[in-house]
């Protein structure tokens, strides 16, 4: 079982690729700990600014930063990331095109028991709303190494977001190539397709295993990039397989869903299911408890594939 939290992974990441470029920088909103970016203020104390809890200054900062040929990558709560700043987001980054890597930590339902102001599970409807943004999550620490690196060499604005805790890997090792904006097809089928994001991958893995006992074909996607999004992916498996289920750490309204059903409304419509956070106050609550009263697990996913086939268990 991995015990690295992905945010650690970040930091290492950084860490190595500082070891040769001086331009990226580290910005934290008194976040440094949160964040596991410790080490890195440590090490490159030049390249860390302390902001201090100012979400609106950091994002701010960050933009002159890039202006003035740095890579500044902003660490800092996603729930007060995507809402506090979401101004400076929209004309700072955006609309100034700079090279600004926004990462929200602790998303999702990380914060657990703090529950509503600190959880966030409508970054990604915002986000992906606005022009020039692209959207990520990673699914394990592997991938987050990957998309670490792929994220020094890319010139743009993104908004990443990762939880707070380790999760279970999804890839055997990081040997491979991580590409923006290109889904990943984890596992094949033809029955089925689980579209998942960030820490859903596992659970759709696991669907998958349950699936296959009960006779049935589930291909599995990780749409590590929600924007822009892998459409030629999407329209395949509708083709092939006929039914879709999309199952997110966020809120059924605007988000890994959302996106996925506009390609298919517009391409190739078959039937689908968007498995989310409803329309509610999520419940406050450990991110196991959370996910169990929403329907994001395996024993859901393998019911709701069920159903749309027409199969009982």
């Amino acid at each position: 079982m991995n015990m690295i939290p992905n945010r650690q992974v970040i930091c290492e990441t950084l860490l190595e690729q500082a070891q040769h470029d001086r331009s990226i920088m580290v910005l934290a909103s008194d976040s440094r700990g949160s964040a596991a970016m410790g080490p890195f203020a440590k090490a490159f104390p030049e390249q860390f600014v302390e902001v201090g809890i100012a979400e609106q200054n950091i994002v701010g900062i960050s933009a002159g930063l890039a202006h003035s040929g740095k890579k500044p990558f902003v660490t800092s709560p996603a729930c007060f990331l995507s809402m506090r700043s979401i101004e400076q987001i929209k004309v700072d980054v955006a609309y100034s095109a700079t090279n600004v890597k926004l990462v929200g930590i602790s998303g999702g339902v990380s914060y657990g028991a703090l529950g509503m102001s600190h959880h966030s599970v409508q970054d990604v409807a915002v986000m992906r709303a606005i022009p020039g943004i692209a959207v990520m999550m990673p699914a394990d620490r592997h991938e987050t190494k990957r998309m670490t690196e792929a994220l020094v060499n890319h010139d743009g604005g993104v908004y990443v977001r990762i939880g707070r805790n380790a999760v279970e890997d999804v890839y055997e090792s990081d040997n491979y190539e991580f590409i923006i904006g290109k889904a990943v097809r984890m596992r094949e089928g033809s029955d089925v397709t689980i579209i998942a994001a960030g820490e859903t991958v596992r659970v759709a893995l696991d669907a998958h295993e349950a699936l296959k006992e009960a006779g049935i074909s589930c291909r599995v996607i990780n749409m590590h990039t929600i924007k822009p999004l892998d459409e030629a992916a999407i329209i395949e498996a509708a083709q092939e397989t006929g039914h879709l289920i999309t199952v997110e750490e966020h809120s059924v309204h605007g988000g890994l869903g959302a996106a996925v059903s506009e390609v298919v409304v517009q391409n190739c419509p078959v039937p689908m299911r968007i498995i989310g956070i409803p329309d509610e106050p999520a419940i406050a609550g450990k991110t196991a408890e959370v996910f169990k009263h929403y329907g994001i697990s395996s024993s859901n996913l393998k019911r709701v594939a069920l159903d749309m086939l027409g199969r009982q268990e």
